[in-house]
């Protein structure tokens, strides 16, 4: 606002200068040394109208730079207004900060329950997981299926397979190691197959 008050005044100024230019004649004033100077000064009526037409096409970009000065101004006071608080309810900047403060929280609990999903997994690794049984009739005089085998393995395929035989006088159990889906011991076909089972069960 200074600066177009400046530019007008300057451009007053001048149009001034302008029209007692044209008005009064060239003579000399002033005292002692300097009175060999002109008071005023006769301009050529083409050189007095451009000047004219010059001094308002200045004031007319100042008026204009003025408007916009004053627009952008309004604008700035408008952006403030949404920002500050209203009464007693936070400000844009304080809903912001408490809105990314908030968003880092969630990010910290987020990483500690990946961590935490980590040695899950790993501890589910060791666990047993697959397990597979198979029934089938250990004698051709008795039938129901009671005999069974079943393997319990981890996901390293490591284990047992556990063997009852169903008899008619007694009931025999058997329990073998597995290592990486294999045992040292003979495997029946039943005991094989339980543990193929149960391997397939086991992510790859």
């Amino acid at each position: 606002m200074w600066v177009w008050r400046h530019r007008q005044a300057h451009i007053a100024f001048l149009v001034a200068n302008i029209r007692t230019a044209t008005a009064q004649p060239e003579y000399a004033c002033g005292f002692g040394n300097r009175a060999h100077y002109p008071c005023s000064v006769a301009l050529d009526p083409s050189l007095r109208d451009t000047l004219v037409i010059v001094a308002f096409v200045l004031a007319a970009v100042a008026t204009l730079l003025g408007a916009l000065a004053l627009t952008g101004q309004r604008k700035m006071k408008r952006d403030l207004v949404l920002l500050a608080a209203d009464d007693d309810a936070p400000s844009f900047v304080d809903a912001v900060s408490r809105q990314a403060q908030q968003v880092n929280a969630m990010r910290d609990e987020v990483d500690d329950l990946s961590a935490l999903l980590s040695r899950t997994r790993v501890e589910l690794a060791d666990a047993v997981r697959h397990v597979s049984v198979v029934r089938y009739d250990a004698f051709g005089d008795m039938g129901g299926r009671l005999s069974f085998s079943a393997a319990l393995l981890d996901d390293g395929g490591d284990g047992l397979v556990l063997t009852s035989i169903h008899g008619r006088s007694e009931t025999r159990s058997y329990m073998k190691g597995i290592k990486a889906g294999k045992s040292e011991a003979p495997l029946s076909p039943e005991e094989q197959q339980a543990v193929a089972y149960a391997v397939k069960g086991r992510p790859a």
